[in-house]
């Protein structure tokens, strides 16, 4: 996305969330998709790791912190 943001997905392309460079930390803010399709932030698979820090972005952690062992970043 930019310098401040990365989108976050799963292996099988959905996207969950972006993490966003906060203050010097790196949140993860999750998102959701109503039956429409409209966006709702802080919903979504990961409601329950938003606002997730990590101090940098490093794939494999956001990987095994966020989706388990079956996800990726991107």
């Amino acid at each position: 996305m930019n310098t401040t943001a990365v989108s976050v997905h799963t292996a099988d392309g959905a996207h969950v969330g972006t993490l966003k460079l906060i203050g010097g930390v790196w949140k993860f803010k999750a998102m959701g998709y109503d039956a429409a399709g409209g966006m709702e932030p802080g919903h979504g698979p990961l409601t329950d790791r938003h606002n997730m820090a990590f101090a940098a972005l490093d794939a494999a952690e956001v990987s095994a912190r966020l989706l388990g062992s079956t996800g990726s970043t991107s």
